[in-house]
């Protein structure tokens, strides 16, 4: 059964291109995913079609109101069953990762709630099951947010990606980056590949990669290698 995606947003035509090709417009293509949005504004309760209005306390920019959105997160729950796991999108929101990815894709269905302009009127965030950030910096609005969860969960379903394998070996699979990738000419402008990858031997082709995944992540991202060196310590222990 395809996984169902609603996207509740304010600019539907953002997502035609997205929607139409790579990943996911392949995975569309197959019926592995269905993607279904929904404008907001088809939900506003005045004759200017408006859902934002000025802040009380005073500040620059618009929120976006409660009604229109809970109407129109109301109205996409009610269009198939089960209502979905709703994510919101927002900078306060738990940090975009492959786990959650693949948390994400185990749902059976799922609506986004892409925000726009200042940000959500507070009261909106009770109808989140949660929320999801994909990075500390800012947006004009959750819509290209929104295409990069579709994205990253997308990937995760069997058949969307040619090379299941591929997925598995592919950065943050296993907390770790990817190892370096190599292809024709063999030299190219004085820059060579590795010999290794060269002769043939499958098991030390492997062992190099796992050793260079380690070391790339050590020394580009020591977050991600802390909890790396965590996990296995704990593991050790556990064994």
């Amino acid at each position: 059964m395809a996984l169902r995606i609603d996207i509740v947003t304010l600019f539907v035509e953002m997502f035609d291109g997205f929607l139409s090709t790579g990943v996911v417009g392949r995975a569309i293509q197959r019926e592995l995913i269905e993607v279904h949005r929904t404008n907001i504004r088809d939900f506003s309760t005045n004759s200017y079609g408006s859902v934002d209005d000025a802040p009380f306390g005073g500040g620059v920019g618009m929120v976006l109101q409660c009604g229109p959105v809970y109407s129109a997160v109301e109205h996409v729950q009610g269009l198939a069953s089960p209502k979905g796991h709703l994510v919101l999108l927002s900078p306060q929101g738990r940090p975009m990762s492959q786990l959650l990815a693949a948390e994400l894709a185990a749902m059976p269905r799922l609506v986004l709630l892409a925000g726009h302009y200042e940000g959500f009127d507070e009261r909106i965030r009770p109808l989140a099951d949660c929320e999801v950030s994909i990075g500390d910096f800012v947006l004009s609005g959750g819509e290209v947010a929104a295409m990069a969860v579709v994205d990253a969960v997308t990937r995760l379903i069997p058949g969307a990606i040619g090379k299941e394998e591929s997925v598995v070996e592919e950065s943050f699979s296993d907390g770790l980056l990817e190892y370096p990738q190599y292809t024709r000419p063999r030299e190219f402008r004085g820059m060579n590949v590795p010999e290794i990858l060269l002769n043939g031997d499958h098991k030390k082709i492997r062992l190099w990669r796992a050793e260079q995944a380690k070391e790339r992540t050590r020394q580009r991202r020591p977050d991600l290698w802390a909890a790396y060196v965590k996990r296995e310590e704990d593991k050790d222990h556990r064994e």
